[in-house]
Formats: structure tokens, C-alpha cells, sequence
């Protein structure tokens, strides 16, 4: 595994040096690509350059084509084998050399990437009649409410209700009445591929990193229920600066540019960490890979894109059997300073251990054996403490409306927003988890939601924090939610709070100011 490291290491300090030997002499937003480069360091890493077989020593000779390398026809290390059970071979799979999920053993890489391919469209097929089943996606935006760089929001709620059904019908019934009737409108919203699961990115995403495209799955939910690309940055070092992401995605390739006068030293080698890729399940070098070139891997801000969220997904890395994992969104790590539980389940208590075990996991898949074969990285402490330095900066973006213990200033509020204040802290049970100024409790609850579904439920999972909540659509642990009224519409459900139209309507204009 030390080789594999080292070689991994090396490319990625082959494509650094390049990069910023491309970039000599050039200043300001004007970083275009030298010839034959991306843009994308970390894809010119990883990019084998074609050259013509020109020299002797590069030409292909009989032993080279011949079939000695396959596994096969090795040679016994003793003839007694063939009196041996299978001839002393290993005829079934073979953890280390077949590819996750194979139909068979020795199954090449070639062939779990053709029947993928070819899979696709119907996996896609699937998903989509299953989103149009369930929702209206078809996009209202609200002409005033703008996300932090400005991106309308959409408005819901967006569920499709059976026929003859209302919200304030629904609303009147018992869960075991909507259970046995099977009428709730939210179910678990699955991934488009479960017995594969892993990350998925949205398609604005791989049109900037084309290596994030995965060749077995498509992102699934329309690009206005998402947030911002590429979402804004707020640091809590410097507040006075507002958004410092200036528009542009936070990458090895900017990050210096962008805050070397905005960060410590300590603080730029931990984003410098954020920014280096590590092998994860479905982006590594190996067989088990889900994109076509093998890869470094993902970077911790591939997902938490500006150290926030565009809505990528994967499964819960804590479950299992694999039928039994649900879908995990993408969360922000907007505000980290203030929350003491880390991982939608499993409650680590610091970023530190959070981040050491999902890189000894391959991300999100809570497995190290997995993660072994694709490539084991180990960061010391002392990087780990720095990308912990890192995150701990992010802060929430700025809530002009609330003052200094998250309340609203009567002065700067409307009246429809302090309505919306007095149903969220009264009626509505919102602050009994979503407790200001971080609007979180640092606690896991359970919603029971099989009251309502022939669904297994979810058990305890933490509280999600609601401040910058308009920038993070969808919502909910695995994004049923799409959008802040579906937000509304659920909880008045599941805690029978029997809110009023006008009541729903305040509480999402006063969620919007958080």
C-alpha cells in the first residue's frame, strides 16, 4: 500500500507543480488552462498523455500479447494440486481481485462497465417516472426570494396528492389512517441505484469536473430545487468581507489566489487537505470504480463544494444490509463551530474523528476493508487538526433581520415575518430542536415516520441546523423535501400540529430570513 500511496502522492505533486508553473506570470480571474490542460489539476494528475510508439523499447512483442498474465493459466507452484480440492485454485470470487458487486469471478472491469452503460438508461428511466409519480417538477420560482449569490428560490409545495385529496384533509386523518391508505405524500426518496449506491453529483457539477461523471448513474433531481453553483462562502474570521467565494468554486487550483491573505498558514494547509483527493468507493483506481479512467478519488470539497452543498448524494455509510442503507444529501458545513454531533447517525463528537473515519472508509461507505483495497490513505493528526481549523471558519451566511440571540428586530421585520417567528416558537414545535442562535439542539430524534408509511423509518438522526436554511434545498435527511413549503407540509403531518394555510405560509417567510 506504501507504493500505491506514493504513487498516488507523487501524480498529485506532478499535477501541483504543473499547475502552478502554468500559472506563472498570469494574474487576477485570468488563470486559463495552458494547452493540453483541463483547468482541473487534480484531472491533469490523473491524465495519461498519448505519445506515438516511436522507440524500440515501446513496441508490443509476442510475450507482451501473450496470455502468461492471466490469472488462469499461472502456473501451479506444485503439480500435486491437481489431487487437491479445485486444484488448489480459488474458482468462486475473490474479494481483492474481483470487481464489488461482479456477476461472476474474474469479471473484468471492461464488462461490469458495459453492462453499466448499457443499464443506465433504464436506472435513469426508472428514477425519473418515479420523481414524476410523486412530485410536480416542474419549477416555480418566487420573483423576490433570492439564495446568497442570488439564485431564485423555488417554491413548493411540490407533491403530488392522490386524487380528491387536500393538505387540510390530510392534515384531519390519523398516521394509521394515511398508513393503511397508503396517501403520504412524502415517502423515503430512494437512490436511482441502491444496490450500488455511493455518490452521485449533480450534472452542473460534472460539467466543470468532468471527472466526477459516473458511468452507471445520473443525478436525478432538476437543477432549481438545488443550491447555488457555486454557492458562496462565509468565514467567521472575516466577517466584514461578506461572501469570499467571488464566483468561482474553491479548488487546488485557486485556493491560494483566493485566501492567502484571508487565512492563516494553518488554516490554508488544512484547505489545501480539503482540496487533495482521496480514493472513495466509486472513484478510485481500481476494477470497483464507477468512472471510466481510474481516479485519485474525490476531495472532501468535491462534495462540500465551497464548504457547503449542491445536493450530492450517497448512501448511509451505517446500516446495513445494503437494501436497508437509505439516501444521505450532501449536508453544509456552514457553522461547524457550533455543532457538537458529526454524521447523521452515528453521533462522532468532533470533526477530527469524523474525518479521520470517513477517509479510512472510502467516504460514506463505512468499510475499511473496501477502502484497503482501493487504496488506504493515512493523515496524521496533525493534518487532520488543520482541515478541522478550516472547516471550524465557515460560517453561516450573514440574517440582517435577526439580532444578537437570533431573534427577530421588530424594526427591520414585516408583519407576515414576525407571524411566521411566533408559530415557529409556538404552534409550530420548531424550536424545541431548532433552538437559536444556531437554530440546532445537538441532539438525534426520531420522527417515527412508519406511523405513516409502510417504510421501515429511520431511527434517531441529528438535528440539522436552519440557519442559511433557503441556500440548502432539498431538505430532509435524504432530500424528500424539496422545497421549504414541502418542509412546512411534512412536519405539519408528522407532528399533527394542524397549522393553517396563513400559518405555513408566515412560517416559510420567517424560515427565510434565518
Amino acid at each position: 500500500m506504501k507504493k500505491v500511496n506514493f504513487l498516488i502522492l507523487a501524480m498529485g505533486v506532478v499535477g501541483l507543480s504543473t499547475g502552478m508553473a502554468s500559472a506563472l506570470g498570469q494574474t487576477g480571474n485570468d488563470m486559463r488552462p495552458a494547452r493540453g490542460q483541463s483547468g482541473d489539476a487534480v484531472l491533469d494528475a490523473q491524465t495519461t498523455r498519448e505519445t506515438p510508439v516511436t522507440r524500440p523499447e515501446q513496441q508490443k512483442n509476442e510475450h507482451d500479447r501473450s496470455g502468461v498474465f492471466a490469472a488462469p493459466n499461472a502456473m501451479p507452484s506444485s503439480p500435486v494440486f491437481e489431487n487437491q480440492p479445485d486444484k488448489g485454485k480459488i474458482p468462486g470470487f475473490d474479494f481483492y481481485r474481483d470487481p464489488l458487486n461482479a456477476k461472476k469471478p474474474m469479471q473484468t472491469f471492461e464488462e461490469t462497465m458495459k453492462a453499466d452503460v448499457a443499464d443506465r438508461p433504464r436506472v435513469t428511466r426508472t428514477q425519473r417516472e418515479l420523481l414524476m409519480r410523486r412530485y410536480d417538477l416542474t419549477p416555480r420560482l418566487d420573483r423576490e426570494a433570492k439564495m446568497s449569490r442570488g439564485k431564485p428560490l423555488a417554491v413548493g409545495p411540490t407533491a403530488r396528492l392522490p386524487a380528491g385529496a387536500s393538505w387540510q384533509k390530510l392534515a384531519s386523518m390519523s398516521p394509521s389512517e394515511i398508513r393503511s391508505k397508503n396517501i403520504f405524500p412524502y415517502p423515503a426518496l430512494p437512490h436511482p441505484k441502491q444496490s450500488t449506491g455511493g455518490q452521485v453529483f449533480p450534472q452542473v457539477q460534472i460539467d466543470m469536473f468532468p471527472r466526477l461523471e459516473r458511468f452507471d448513474v445520473e443525478f436525478d433531481l432538476p437543477d432549481a430545487f438545488l443550491p447555488e453553483f457555486p454557492p458562496a462562502i462565509f468565514l467567521q474570521n472575516r466577517p466584514e468581507l461578506g461572501d469570499v467565494s467571488r464566483g468561482e468554486v474553491v479548488s487546488i487550483n485557486n485556493f491560494y489566489r483566493l485566501f492567502k491573505d484571508i487565512l492563516t498558514p494553518v488554516q490554508l494547509n488544512g484547505l489545501q487537505m480539503l482540496l487533495s483527493p482521496l480514493p472513495q468507493e466509486e472513484f478510485n483506481p481500481t476494477d470497483d470504480r464507477k468512472s471510466t479512467q481510474p481516479s485519485l478519488g474525490v476531495t472532501c470539497f468535491d462534495c462540500h463544494v465551497n464548504g457547503h452543498t449542491t445536493a450530492q448524494f450517497h448512501l448511509s455509510p451505517d446500516i446495513r444490509p445494503q437494501e436497508r442503507r437509505f439516501r444521505l444529501d450532501t449536508v453544509s458545513l456552514r457553522g461547524l463551530f457550533n455543532q457538537q454531533i458529526h454524521g447523521s447517525k452515528r453521533s462522532l463528537r468532533s470533526v477530527e474523528d469524523f474525518t479521520e473515519f470517513e477517509f479510512r472508509t472510502a467516504y460514506f461507505n463505512g468499510d475499511p476493508i473496501h477502502a484497503m483495497k482501493k487504496g488506504f490513505p493515512v493523515i496524521d493528526r496533525i493534518h487532520v487538526s488543520h482541515m478541522a481549523q478550516l472547516q471550524n471558519m465557515l460560517d453561516f451566511p450573514p440574517a440582517p433581520k435577526l439580532d444578537t440571540q437570533g431573534r427577530l428586530d421588530t424594526a427591520k421585520a414585516s408583519a407576515k415575518e414576525l407571524r411566521g417567528e411566533k408559530v415557529f416558537f409556538g404552534k409550530g414545535q420548531c424550536a424545541s430542536c431548532h433552538q437559536p442562535p444556531a437554530f440546532l439542539d445537538h441532539q438525534m430524534h426520531d420522527l417515527k415516520l412508519e406511523r405513516f408509511l409502510n417504510e421501515p423509518g429511520d431511527g434517531p438522526i441529528k438535528t440539522f441546523t436552519l440557519r442559511g436554511i433557503k441556500d440548502s434545498p432539498p431538505y430532509l435527511h435524504d432530500g424528500r423535501l424539496l422545497t421549504l413549503e414541502d418542509t412546512v407540509e411534512f412536519f405539519n403531518l408528522v407532528l399533527q400540529l394542524k397549522l393553517t394555510d396563513e400559518e405555513k405560509s408566515d412560517l416559510v417567510a420567517y424560515m427565510r430570513q434565518l
